[in-house]
C-alpha cells in the first residue's frame, strides 16, 4: 500500500497582497508523478516551497510522514561558493565508498559524462549556471530521499541529458517527484498527473501534458466558459498531437475516440501550400546554399565541407551535442562569421532575424510598449494578417497594464519575451532562433507557437525543448561533434540513437586500450601497496622504539616531551599509511 507523504490541507500562502495559494487541498503518495504547470507568477515555485517545508502557509496546515525526506532543486542557488563539486554531491563520503556503486557512477556519468578529480575539485562559485543546475540535480539523485522537488530541471540540459533523466527517474519506480517545466516532452515522458496552478486553486488532472491538454479541453468544451481564443489554442494543439511531426513516437494513445471528435472539424495547424506560396512572394526560390563550406570557431573546427540548402518555408530543428557548432552555424548564416572554406550564398530577397541568448539590446530606461514600438507600430505575419505592436505584445505575454512596465523591472523571462516581440515587429522573412524557449511558462510557448505557425518564412531552431522542436518544425538536422551535417528524417529520435550509435563505437574502440592502462593500472596499485606495507612496518617499528624510550626517559622531563611529540607524529603518519593502504586494496579489488 502506498504510503502518504504529505498533505496540503486547506494552505493559503500570499505576497504582498498577491493571494498565489487560496485554501488549497492536495496530497503527494510514494512513487507519485507530478507535473506542475501554469503561468510564470502563478505560484507553482511557492507552491513547491511549501511542501518542503521552506515557506510556511499563511493558514491551513501541512504534514510529513514521519522521517520523510524531501530534496528540492531551486532556481536559485543555496551552496558555499567557496565549496567544491566533491563537498556538494558526496558531502564527506570516502571515493572507496561512492565510487564502488554503479548508480552513483551512471549519474555522474549521465550528466556530467564523468566523475574525474578536476570535476569534483572545481569550486562551485566558478560553476557556470548550467553546471550548478547539473551538481544539484546529481545531489538530489545521489540523496537516498522519498521526495524530489524539481523547479525546471532542464533548464541548461541539452536534449540526450534531457532524455537520461526522463529514463532515470522513470527506473526509480518508488521515488516520488513533482516537477516545474516548460518542458512539455518531459512532462510526457516522466509524469502521470499534472496540477495545473491557475488563480490560487490547483487543478488536478491524471495524465501528463497531453492528458492534461486533453482534458482541459474538455472540461472547457463542457462548462462552455473558456474564452474562444483559448479554446482555439488548445484545440489546435490537440490537432498537432494527432497529425503531428513524424519524430513524435509517444502520441497520447488514451481517449482517442473523444480526441478525434474534438478536432474534426478544426483546419490542418498550418496549411503548407499557402505558406510556402507566401514564403516564395516574399523570399523567391533561394534563402541560403552552403557549398563545400569549412567553418571554424577560433581553431576549432566545427563543420567540414558542409553543403546545405535551406529554402523557402523551410521549418528546421537543429539538434547537437554542447559545442558542437549550433550557434555557430547560425551565427555564419547570417554573416556574423564567415566560412574559412567554400562559399554562402544568400538570397537577395532574405530578411533575417536572429534571436540570441543575450540581451544587450533592451534599455532599461525604456517601456515595454516603447521597447516594440521603438522597432514598428504594425507587423505583417503574412496571408494578409497583421497586428499592432500592442496586440502583439498581448500575445507573448504582456497585458495593458504591464505594457507601461520599465524594461529594467522585467525578469528575466520578461526580457526574454520582449527580445522576441522585437524581433517580430521587424516584420523579418528568415527567423533564425537560439534557444528560444528559456524562461517561458508552456501557456506562452503555446501562443509563440501559433504565431509561428502563422509565419509565412523561413525558420531554423536550437532548441533542447523536443516538444517545440516537433511542434514547430518539419525537417530536423543533427551536429554530433564530427563535423559533418546530418538529415534525420525521424527527427529527435534518429539523432539520439545515432549519438548512442557513435558513443558505442568508441567504447569499443577505446576498450582494448582500456584493457591495457587497467593492466598497467593493476601492477602499480601492487607496487603501491608493497612500498605502503613496508612504510607501514618501518613506523609500526619506530613506534616501539619509542614506547620503550618513553619508559627509560621517565624522570628526564625535556627528553619526555620531545618523545611525546615524535609519537604523536608517527602515530599520525601510520594512520595516514593506514588508510592509503585500505584504499588502494580496494581499488585492487574493484580492477
Amino acid at each position: 500500500m502506498a504510503r502518504n507523504l504529505v498533505n496540503l490541507e486547506g494552505v493559503s500562502k500570499a505576497f504582498d497582497i498577491k493571494k498565489l495559494l487560496d485554501e488549497v487541498f492536495l496530497g503527494i503518495s510514494d512513487g507519485d508523478r507530478i507535473g506542475i504547470v501554469g503561468r510564470n507568477g502563478s505560484g507553482k515555485s511557492t507552491l513547491l516551497r511549501v511542501i518542503a517545508g521552506l515557506e510556511p502557509p499563511d493558514s491551513g496546515r501541512v504534514t510529513r510522514a514521519n522521517a520523510i525526506r524531501v530534496g528540492l532543486l531551486s532556481q536559485v542557488d543555496v551552496e558555499d561558493p567557496s565549496a567544491t563539486v566533491r563537498d556538494v554531491v558526496l558531502g564527506d563520503k570516502p571515493k572507496h565508498e561512492w565510487a564502488r556503486e554503479s548508480g552513483i557512477r551512471e549519474i555522474f556519468n549521465g550528466l556530467f559524462g564523468g566523475h574525474s578529480d578536476d570535476l569534483l575539485d572545481r569550486k562551485f562559485a566558478a560553476l557556470s549556471g548550467g553546471e550548478r543546475r547539473r551538481v544539484g540535480l546529481a545531489k538530489l539523485l545521489i540523496d537516498d530521499l522519498d521526495l524530489i522537488l524539481l523547479d525546471e530541471p532542464t533548464n541548461h540540459l541539452d536534449v540526450e541529458g534531457v532524455a537520461w533523466l526522463s529514463r532515470h527517474l522513470n527506473q526509480r519506480k518508488s521515488l516520488a517527484v513533482a516537477v516545474i517545466t516548460h518542458d512539455r516532452w518531459f512532462l510526457d515522458a516522466v509524469t502521470d498527473r499534472t496540477w495545473e496552478v491557475v488563480d490560487g486553486q490547483v487543478e488536478e488532472y491524471d495524465g501528463g501534458y497531453s492528458a492534461y491538454v486533453l482534458a482541459k479541453a474538455e472540461r472547457g468544451r463542457q462548462a462552455s466558459v473558456m474564452e474562444g481564443r483559448r479554446n482555439q489554442l488548445i484545440r489546435k494543439e490537440l490537432a498537432w498531437l494527432r497529425r503531428g511531426a513524424p519524430a513524435r513516437t509517444s502520441k497520447p494513445k488514451f481517449r482517442v475516440d473523444a480526441a478525434n471528435e474534438l478536432i474534426s472539424a478544426e483546419p490542418p495547424v498550418r496549411d503548407g501550400n499557402e505558406l510556402l506560396r507566401f514564403a516564395r512572394n516574399r523570399l523567391g526560390n533561394t534563402v541560403y546554399e552552403i557549398h563545400h563550406a569549412q567553418v571554424r570557431a577560433g581553431d576549432k573546427e566545427i563543420l567540414d565541407d558542409l553543403y546545405w540548402n535551406v529554402g523557402p518555408g523551410d521549418r528546421i530543428g537543429i539538434v547537437g551535442v554542447n559545442g558542437a557548432g549550433k550557434t555557430t552555424l547560425m551565427r555564419m548564416l547570417i554573416g556574423e562569421i564567415k566560412p574559412t572554406v567554400g562559399k554562402l550564398i544568400t538570397g537577395i530577397t532574405v530578411k533575417p532575424a536572429f534571436l540570441t541568448q543575450h540581451l544587450d539590446e533592451l534599455d532599461p530606461t525604456w517601456r515595454v510598449l516603447e521597447a516594440v514600438e521603438e522597432v514598428a507600430h504594425h507587423v505583417e505575419l503574412g496571408n494578409g494578417k497583421e497586428l499592432s505592436a500592442s496586440q502583439l505584445c498581448e500575445r507573448l505575454g504582456f497585458d495593458r497594464e504591464s505594457q507601461w512596465t520599465p524594461v529594467g523591472d522585467l525578469s528575466g523571462g520578461e526580457k526574454r519575451r520582449l527580445q522576441l516581440t522585437r524581433l517580430l515587429m521587424d516584420s523579418p522573412n528568415v527567423l533564425l532562433l537560439d534557444e528560444p524557449t528559456n524562461d517561458f511558462d508552456i501557456e506562452t510557448l503555446t501562443e509563440l507557437e501559433d504565431l509561428l505557425d502563422s509565419f509565412g518564412g523561413t525558420i531554423l531552431v536550437i532548441s533542447h525543448d523536443r516538444y517545440f522542436l516537433e511542434r514547430v518544425c518539419d525537417r530536423f538536422v543533427g551536429l554530433l561533434g564530427d563535423g559533418q551535417l546530418r538529415d534525420l528524417p525521424r527527427g529527435v529520435d534518429q539523432y539520439l540513437e545515432q549519438r548512442e550509435a557513435m558513443i558505442s563505437e568508441v567504447a569499443a574502440v577505446e576498450a582494448p586500450l582500456k584493457k591495457v592502462s587497467n593492466a598497467a593500472q593493476e601492477r602499480q596499485i601492487k607496487k603501491d601497496i608493497a612500498r605502503l606495507e613496508r612504510q607501514m612496518e618501518k613506523a609500526a617499528e619506530k613506534l616501539s622504539d619509542l614506547l620503550q624510550e618513553q619508559e627509560s626517559a621517565a624522570f628526564n622531563h625535556e627528553r619526555l616531551l620531545e618523545i611525546t611529540a615524535e609519537l604523536e607524529v608517527v602515530r599520525t603518519n601510520q594512520a595516514t599509511l593506514e588508510e592509503e593502504w585500505l584504499a588502494a586494496t580496494l581499488a585492487l579489488e574493484n580492477q
